[in-house]
């Protein structure tokens, strides 16, 4: 998993409260068996209508996405996780976001900033009104700023703060205890192995 220090990139603003799954990604596009290639299906349905957001070249490139409450409610698929990190927004910005995505979205290397209602209208007018709107967000300082005087903190789960700085997935939660795994399995095989005798296999 890609580490998350210090990110800035322009803005593309999503003002649409109870964001859900479905509408991330399709139920369609679940059938696939890998982790990737579901960037070019985000957002499909509404991608459908040449004034989506998606498809509009000002936001091209954008790395953050700033919504409004309750993004990725509905169903817990980790797909629309899979889906944002694929197509390449590293940031999500919103007053809230439901439980179980924001967990998918921690563990695939996404931060997901809750800010206040009136902060996140105030990025949603700003990306919405200036093209190649930026703004900087730093998992270092737990900051989010802009260059017309935006500034502010927000708070983070340590935990999922420390995964995200040193690029930790489960895996490599996992695989930091590496020693201590070997030991235990070296010690668990001698305890319970039992020697063959003469003409016989071994048995655990």
């Amino acid at each position: 998993m890609e580490k998350f220090r210090k990110l800035t990139s322009t803005v593309m603003p999503l003002d649409r409260v109870n964001v859900d799954t479905d509408q991330i990604i399709p139920k369609q596009f679940l059938k696939r068996i890998e982790r990737t290639g579901y960037g070019e299906f985000l957002f499909y349905d509404w991608r459908q209508d040449p004034a989506f957001e998606l498809n509009n070249p000002r936001y091209g490139g954008a790395r953050i996405l700033v919504a409004n409450k309750n993004f990725g409610c509905g169903s817990s698929r980790e797909h629309a996780a899979w889906a944002l990190d694929n197509y390449g927004f590293r940031c999500v910005i919103a007053p809230s976001f439901a439980d179980i995505f924001h967990s998918n979205a921690g563990k695939n290397g996404i931060l997901l900033v809750t800010l206040p209602e009136d902060q996140v209208k105030t990025l949603l007018d700003r990306a919405a009104k200036s093209d190649g709107y930026e703004l900087t967000v730093s998992l270092d300082e737990n900051t989010v700023r802009d260059n017309q005087g935006f500034a502010t903190k927000f708070a983070i789960d340590s935990f999922r703060r420390d995964c995200l700085l040193e690029g930790l997935d489960d895996i490599g939660l996992t695989l930091r205890h590496a020693a201590e795994l070997d030991r235990f399995e070296k010690q668990h095989d001698a305890a319970f192995w039992v020697k063959p005798q003469a003409g016989e296999q071994a048995q655990a």
